[in-house]
């Protein structure tokens, strides 16, 4: 079982791929875990992936360009 981690207290950053027009991303990285949420919607529902595996996924995203 994984515990999600306390965001509480995280440092949230967008992406630097942002357009500016407000539909962007924001991730906390907290070393173990990456979390990832709508930056229109601070309080909505949050993505954590552990940090491994959100690295994974980046990658192959790279891969794919």
């Amino acid at each position: 079982m994984v515990i999600p981690p306390d965001l509480s207290s995280v440092q949230w950053r967008k992406s630097r791929h942002s357009s500016g027009n407000g539909e962007c991303v924001e991730l906390a990285d907290m070393h173990t875990f990456v979390a990832i949420r709508d930056s229109k919607d601070p309080s909505g529902p949050v993505l954590s992936l552990p940090a491994d595996k959100w690295h994974h996924f980046t990658r192959s995203l790279r891969d794919l360009a």
